[in-house]
């Protein structure tokens, strides 16, 4: 592959991205970090390689551009990759097309993920010369795309001559770990390449890129920390042994998506100094979680997936505690059963003073956003976050613990000038007394409270300065540094 000398040309390898598709945070942050690139250098070309899914084929195929096909090699397979092109604001998307992988109800979870995202990895390459688009630097993110990295050491050390590599690290809980025996004939590694990827007996993708890669970034100063030290779900020493090439950078939040000014889904917008229109909002929500209006009630929010690392056991535990306190309590979110029927029974048991939606719905997390005074975000382990970011943009305080991103972006307020509460152990009795700290605040302290808000939401926590430090890495990377 011939690399172009000119301008400086960014190509982000993933499996999920906003506006196409998100089923978590990686999605959001490769659709809103390369729009945010775009716009600080308007001389960049960045564009986004994905694959392209039935989840959005039929909303979008119209509008996409056929560039071609080709075909991609993986070991002993010759398979189809049809190309498609759409643009998103400055940034070119390019969709692999290949329906025995993709064409699926869901995103992941099939016995042959190992072969689809190997195969999307090289179908990264086959892209490239299809369309003669030669990135000075390739972003590569999580186990999906963890063998690109890995491929630009190896077999295709040549083609990519000149090129660098970043890979980052969204949750470091999942590794991409296949057995032994899919080396040669799922990812096409030979047996001298075997050590890059070995890690206690199996393969581990992700062990791989963070040895391959030229740089590796995390969601978080402090997530970058923790997982070099105890949280590194068994990769701590590979990670210490390369942190010289290890950047924690902050996440993001979308400011067109997340504005409590503009967003659709409220039943009135406002914004800092119009905080008299949030109430409206938490009558909406009230109503809509089937609980009595009471405006002058502090309602605490919990939108989450229920399950044990986001500290839903700290909740449930402190539950009856809870309810013995004048607020009311609202939810929304699935994840494990157990949680599930726990918070519905006590909506059935406590109907005045429990409401709960067992979904994920966008209106009512914009009007929970919109309506709770506290949203609870008390995290076991939390890479970076973005509940706590978009709930300080609608005005609803966090309460958080101080793990990950969520201590790098929660001050608490009472120790000075704060934008939400911050608790440090994983303790129960802790979250409780930090919760009635919170209620005395908001119901004694009128104007302390206000003022609080008014700090929550004039917090910064846009996309420019990640933009910047990932923009600086890309040019130390072109540098040679």
């Amino acid at each position: 592959m011939q690399k172009s000398k000119s301008g400086q040309k960014i190509l982000f390898a993933v499996s999920e991205a906003v506006p196409f598709l998100a089923t978590g945070g990686m999605g959001q942050v490769a659709g809103a970090l390369t729009g945010a690139l775009a716009g600080l250098h308007p001389e960049y070309d960045i564009r986004v390689v994905m694959p392209l899914y039935a989840a959005f084929r039929a909303q979008y195929e119209a509008t996409m551009r056929p560039l071609g096909e080709t075909t991609v090699k993986l070991a002993w397979r010759n398979q189809y990759c049809g190309v498609y092109e759409q643009k998103h604001g400055a940034v070119t998307y390019y969709f692999v097309d290949n329906r025995d992988y993709f064409d699926r109800p869901r995103t992941y979870g099939y016995f042959d993920d190992g072969e689809r995202f190997a195969y999307f990895s090289k179908a990264v390459f086959a892209v490239m010369e299809l369309t003669g688009f030669i990135p000075d630097v390739i972003h590569a993110h999580d186990w999906q795309t963890a063998l690109v990295p890995i491929y630009m050491k190896t077999h295709l050390a040549d083609e990519c001559a000149g090129m660098r590599s970043v890979f980052t690290i969204h949750n470091l809980e999942y590794q991409g770990q296949f057995a032994w025996n899919t080396l040669e004939d799922v990812f096409e590694l030979q047996a001298d390449e075997a050590g890059l990827v070995e890690y206690n007996g199996c393969i581990n993708l992700v062990k791989g890129a963070i040895v391959c890669a030229d740089w590796l970034t995390t969601v978080s100063p402090s997530y970058a920390e923790e997982i070099q030290s105890g949280g590194g779900y068994g990769l701590d020493a590979i990670l210490r042994e390369n942190a010289g090439k290890l950047s924690g950078i902050i996440n993001g939040i979308d400011y067109m998506a997340y504005n409590p000014a503009t967003d659709p889904l409220l039943a009135k917008n406002y914004m800092v100094d119009t905080l008299e229109d949030k109430l409206e909002n938490k009558m909406k929500l009230q109503t809509l979680f089937g609980l009595p209006k009471a405006p002058c009630k502090m309602v605490i929010g919990l939108v989450s997936r229920l399950v044990s690392h986001k500290g839903i056991d700290l909740v449930t535990h402190i539950m009856d505690d809870l309810l013995g306190l004048d607020i009311q309590f609202v939810l929304l979110g699935t994840g494990d059963h157990a949680y599930e029927l726990f918070f519905s029974e006590k909506a059935v048991s406590h109907p005045h003073k429990v409401g709960v939606n067992i979904v994920f719905n966008p209106e009512l997390a914009a009007m929970l956003y919109g309506g709770a005074d506290v949203i609870l975000m008390p995290s076991k382990s939390e890479p970076c976050g973005l509940v706590q970011m978009i709930a300080c943009r609608y005005g609803a305080i966090p309460i958080v613990r101080k793990t990950g991103g969520l201590g790098d972006t929660i001050r608490d307020c009472r120790a000075g000038d704060g934008n939400g509460f911050l608790f440090e152990e994983y303790n129960a009795d802790l979250l409780l007394d930090t919760i009635v700290q919170a209620l005395n605040l908001y119901k004694y302290h009128e104007d302390d409270w206000k003022n609080l808000i008014r700090q929550a939401m004039q917090s910064d926590f846009s996309w420019d300065n990640s933009a910047r430090a990932y923009a600086e890495i890309y040019e130390r990377l072109q540098d040679g540094i």
